[in-house]
């Protein structure tokens, strides 16, 4: 190991996120600059943040490392973050949102809703759902990042994990939204160079393009008999369709991230940080280009590790990295790259850890600080010292969770969390946006009943979590209330989005209109 190199590029890379935390600090003057970056924020910024905080350790590591378990298929899903959490979450939600956020003063997602619906509780509720659950998607975030460093530096993993929490909290405490998004263009600059250059030098490793995917698609064969039983046809190729995988792959991982980045409560705000609807649509070309050369080469170079597993050590990625998915991105670049690469393409992980977990650390530490207590004591003063408070708690819980949780579950637990944000908040923001005859009572129905249908699922019929939490084996002595297949491998976003929509239709129908006066001013 060369120290002097690795402390040289890990002095310069954190001194220049110390300044453009500072640069940040010294530009957040109030709880709007705090909160939203004062509307002001340049669209190439929002748009690089953006895409960093949505592409994170999970993405790389978690999900590369379940394309070099199952396989290309999972290259839909950067295919429908692109359709799905770029154009139409841009061009759909992002105008509307910043027109009517910035109309109703709002600072964060949930006081957008409540503002729009003119509740205080709902504001507390969707808070208190993002504290509950943003750990589990912060707390996979630190595991991907630190199962790098633990590979790549032999550093312990625990010590890794308290590296990473202890540089986010501080500069997002002291830097707001503002020091967020200025580092957030820097890791993403850092994360698009890194993945264009592993990718480069993957296909060099192995002969050139054609070459690695011909040799990728002769590996047919070698598929273990555990994951073929499971529908893996080939590294190259969909699964068999109604197998436990298919479902997996499409409901959880294709439909339950791709859908779910439209209600992520650290995207939705960064829309309310720009000036015009315009700079929204500058920032469009930007994001999709970032998402296709960050997840879409993890996914091509976390199927191809199977091809250089094999040539020099003679068995599979899984095999190569022990059984833990989490591991065969870490384990390729540590075993594949030079050493000097892997030194470099270290800051492209730190860069996607720590963009993400800023961005969900700040929204966790605004929920908790400015929706919740803030909003409980009736205070409107300043509320940046309470939030860099629920920052720093968030950081705690986000530690907690990444000790608790087991092997491979990176990418499992992103799912979680943009499933259930998805089936609770995602019709209630399609209606602040778009839907005049939607009432409060309405919105009520449809959160509560998307996430106690949300938990439900969890916690007693997708067999990964259930069988995982133990409560069902205990009360009724099965790891699911229902073994038919494919029940136990449905996610829990198809049953739970469209009876959180029915929720909010029918309630809706039923219900008093809201004040119009209200409805013509928010949409006008």
């Amino acid at each position: 190991m060369n120290s002097l190199l690795l402390c040289v590029i890990i002095a310069v890379f954190l001194a220049a996120v110390a300044f453009l935390s500072y640069y940040g600090y010294r530009t957040t003057r109030s709880a709007k600059d705090y909160l939203v970056g004062g509307n002001s924020v340049h669209p190439f910024v929002m748009a690089m943040s953006y895409g960093a905080a949505f592409i994170s350790t999970s993405a790389i590591v978690g999900f590369g490392g379940m394309a070099g378990l199952f396989g290309l298929g999972l290259l839909w899903l950067p295919f429908m973050n692109i359709a799905v959490g770029v154009l139409i979450a841009f061009l759909v939600f992002g105008k509307r949102t910043r027109r009517i956020g910035q109309k109703l003063d709002a600072n964060t997602f949930p006081e957008f809703i409540g503002l729009r619906f003119r509740s205080r509780n709902i504001k507390v509720l969707m808070a208190a759902i993002i504290v509950a659950f943003m750990p589990i998607y912060s707390g996979v975030v630190l595991i991907g990042g630190a199962r790098f460093v633990e590979q790549a530096l032999g550093l312990d993993y625990n010590m890794a994990l308290l590296i990473f929490a202890a540089i986010v909290s501080i500069y997002v405490g002291f830097g707001g939204i503002k020091g967020v998004m200025y580092v957030d263009a820097l890791l993403g600059i850092v994360m698009v160079l890194g993945m264009v250059s592993l990718l480069w030098m993957t296909y060099h490793e192995l002969g050139g393009i054609v070459s690695a995917h011909q040799m990728l698609t002769d590996m047919k064969p070698l598929v273990p008999a555990n994951l073929a039983a499971l529908g893996h046809e080939g590294w190259t190729a969909m699964p068999r369709w109604n197998s436990q995988w298919s479902w997996t792959l499409i409901s959880s991982i294709i439909l339950g991230v791709g859908i779910g980045a439209l209600a992520q409560p650290q995207l939705a705000v960064r829309f309310m940080t720009v000036k015009s609807g315009k700079q929204i649509n500058r920032a469009i070309l930007v994001g999709s280009v970032f998402i296709l050369c960050t997840a879409g080469i993890a996914y091509v170079v976390g199927a191809l590790a199977n091809v250089w597993f094999f040539k020099h050590e003679g068995v599979i990625a899984i095999t190569a990295a022990k059984g833990n998915a989490d591991l065969i991105i870490p384990r390729f670049i540590d075993s594949a790259m030079p050493k000097a690469f892997v030194y470099i393409f270290m800051l492209t992980l730190l860069s996607a850890a720590m963009s993400t977990l800023s961005s969900l650390v700040h929204v966790n530490g605004s929920s908790l600080g400015y929706d919740l207590c803030r909003t409980l004591r009736g205070d409107r003063g300043d509320s940046k010292n309470i939030t860099r408070l629920g920052i720093i708690l968030g950081v705690i819980a986000s530690i907690a969770v990444a000790y608790i949780f087991p092997v491979s579950i990176v990418a499992r637990g992103t799912a979680i969390f943009f499933g259930v944000c998805a089936a609770a908040f995602l019709p209630a923001y399609v209606a602040a946006l778009y839907w005049k005859r939607a009432t409060l009572p309405g919105v009520w129905a449809s959160i509560a009943v998307g996430a106690a249908v949300s938990l439900f699922g969890l916690t007693f019929l997708h067999r990964s979590e259930s069988a995982a939490l133990g409560i069902c084996k205990k009360l009724f002595g099965c790891d699911e209330l229902i073994s038919t297949f494919p029940i136990p491998f449905v996610d829990t976003l198809c049953y739970a989005l469209p009876l959180s929509i029915a929720a909010l239709v029918t309630v809706s129908l039923l219900t008093r209109p809201m004040d119009k006066e209200h409805i013509d001013n928010c949409f006008k």
